[in-house]
């Protein structure tokens, strides 16, 4: 593991040098927040889709982390009901990214290049973002913790040339909770698979939330500062095309606190274990 990689985390695990601005999108017609800098033109953009009983509110500091990197990141905040479309999510996710690439956002200063564009989205976001990305070109997803969705996102991803990034809980990797492992493994295009140590598929929903009460864990820090870090990275080494950060989007880079997964691999067989009278019998042998 290079001095660079672990020096460049812990860099992107801090804000960005740029300060960042907050607007909504319900000026546009579509319900939901943006973030921003200050200034800038031809910025790039994210699109990030929330979590099952989940709001945009709940995602803030990840939200404005990336804008303080750079991004113009906006996100919808429809589908939070407990039987959510994530069809509609996922076209709630398009129109969010016309808005942020046909309309001058703050005083006029701000603008977003059309090329420059990422689909992210955690838990069912994760699957609507990828179902997206299948109208839509863009440069980069990112799926995080995904989950489950309706239609399915591993159906869709062979058709996918798309790079992504796929982060997962190490705790909970293959819980029918995680469709990680069959989206990884179906993607189409360049991906990068990683597991978070320690982390859990909630650990990064920020703030009061629904899901405490059907018994999910609680905010993790170090999972949300870890995932911070690495979606900055691996969107400003794809979508921004800067070099100093193509670690991020190397599939074999050893990132602190991470593990690489091959989703292809086969597990091996565990020895079978052995009673005492059977331990005893080897040793007289």
């Amino acid at each position: 593991m290079s001095a660079s990689v672990k020096s460049l985390l812990s860099t992107l695990t801090s804000r960005g040098p740029h300060r960042v601005l907050r607007g909504n999108l319900a000026i546009a017609g579509q319900p939901g927040v943006v973030f921003t800098p200050e200034s800038g033109l031809n910025l790039p953009a994210v699109a990030f889709g929330h979590g099952w009983l989940t709001s945009a509110a709940n995602y803030r500091q990840l939200l404005e982390h990336l804008a303080s990197w750079g991004f113009v990141v906006a996100a919808p905040d429809t589908e939070r009901g407990p039987i959510p479309s994530h069809l509609g999510l996922g076209t709630d996710l398009l129109t969010t990214l016309d808005i942020c690439t046909g309309v001058r956002l703050g005083d006029g200063t701000i603008s977003v290049h059309p090329d420059r564009l990422a689909l992210v989205g955690h838990g069912m976001g994760a699957g609507a973002a990828v179902i997206a990305a299948t109208q839509r070109q863009v440069a980069a997803v990112a799926a995080l913790f995904p989950a489950p969705t309706a239609p399915s996102a591993e159906n869709l991803a062979p058709d996918l040339d798309t790079p992504a990034l796929i982060l997962a809980g190490a705790t909970d990797l293959a819980s029918v909770s995680s469709n990680a492992i069959p989206l990884a493994t179906a993607w189409g295009g360049r991906s990068v698979f990683r597991a978070i140590d320690g982390a859990s598929h909630n650990g990064i929903i920020e703030g009061r939330r629904v899901l405490a009460a059907v018994g999910a864990g609680k905010h993790e820090s170090k999972t949300a500062r870890t995932t911070r870090a690495l979606l900055a990275g691996y969107l400003l080494a794809t979508v921004t095309a800067d070099k100093t950060y193509k670690a991020f989007a190397d599939p074999e880079a050893e990132i602190p606190h991470t593990a690489v997964i091959d989703p292809e691999a086969k597990e091996e067989p565990k020895a079978p274990k052995l009673k005492i009278g059977q331990l005893a019998g080897l040793l007289r042998r």
